[in-house]
């Protein structure tokens, strides 16, 4: 029986994708080709690979059924082309004629769909200078956490604005992941307040790697994304991180930290349940105290 392997490189997509799905697929080949040049073991794309649409009557015109969906049907085929690991961070997946899904794959060396994740929470919300969004309007929110295995350990799949729901990362971790992939399309606004402290605090508070392809720049449909593309240690370390651009970033990933880490500060151990407590409250007159100060 082989050896588990010790480490392993991990190569993340950054993009800018478009309203075109073959001009994205082409986009993404490319720095997958790229990516294995340099070593890699496993890809992710980020959010949204195939299409950034607004406008629902396109976006639906455009997405298939995930049977019929040729971005996934040639992402299988470069995982088997090139004998990686490739993690499309979320495609839009046609349901219904007028509902989505925002599923992420995670597809084998041999091409073969080896996990699934539709995205749970749905970023239904309103930015500063009149920036909104309702995620919630074209996508059915997924009701599943998912976990695969890789030969490095657990991967727990998320998407995007998950991030903000620490619970999930938690009970993910306490399933056995190792390693948690947060491909992402983050606004400019959110990133540059929350990307990089959120992604560290997701990996501290777990013991896990944190991998996360990130959409960067101004996108053909108007919207502007963050970029920074990250990969953060069990300790909280960032290992790589890109810039705005489309582009490769690539880290080497050494599953013998997240022992380290889960050994110095055992959190997952230490966790307890508890209960709220009703507030108790004050006596009438210690607002009579309170008014004569």
């Amino acid at each position: 029986m082989s050896a588990k392997p010790s480490t392993f490189k991990a190569g993340l997509i950054q993009m800018r994708t478009g309203v075109t799905p073959a001009a994205n697929i082409d986009a993404a080949a490319r720095l997958i080709a790229e990516a294995k040049a340099a070593g890699a073991d496993y890809v992710q794309t980020p959010e949204m690979t195939n299409i950034m649409e607004v406008k629902r009557d396109r976006l639906f015109e455009t997405i298939r059924e995930e049977e019929s969906d040729p971005s996934l049907a040639a992402f299988r085929e470069l995982a088997k082309k090139h004998g990686l690991f490739v993690h499309v961070g979320s495609l839009a997946i046609k349901l219904l004629p007028d509902r989505a899904a925002n599923r992420g794959f995670l597809i084998d060396p041999q091409g073969e769909i080896v996990a699934r994740y539709d995205k749970i929470h749905m970023f239904d919300v309103d930015l500063a200078n009149g920036e909104s969004y309702r995620e919630s309007r074209t996508y059915r929110p997924g009701e599943i956490a998912v976990t695969a295995d890789l030969p490095w350990g657990r991967l727990g799949m998320t998407i995007c604005y998950d991030l903000r729901f620490p619970a999930l990362y938690r009970a993910l971790a306490e399933a056995g992941a190792t390693l948690l992939a947060i491909p992402s399309a983050f606004t400019r606004q959110t990133g540059e307040a929350h990307w990089n402290v959120l992604m560290r605090a997701r990996a501290i508070e777990t013991g896990c790697f944190v991998i996360a392809a990130a959409q960067g720049g101004k996108h053909e449909n108007g919207r502007e994304t963050f970029g920074h593309s990250i990969v953060v240690d069990p300790w909280g370390r960032v290992l790589a991180e890109g810039g705005t651009e489309p582009g490769l970033i690539m880290a080497e990933i050494d599953p013998a930290l997240i022992t380290e880490a889960r050994s110095r500060v055992p959190s997952l151990e230490h966790g307890r349940r508890f209960e709220i407590a009703e507030p108790i409250a004050e006596p009438a007159h210690l607002h009579l105290v309170r008014g004569a100060e």
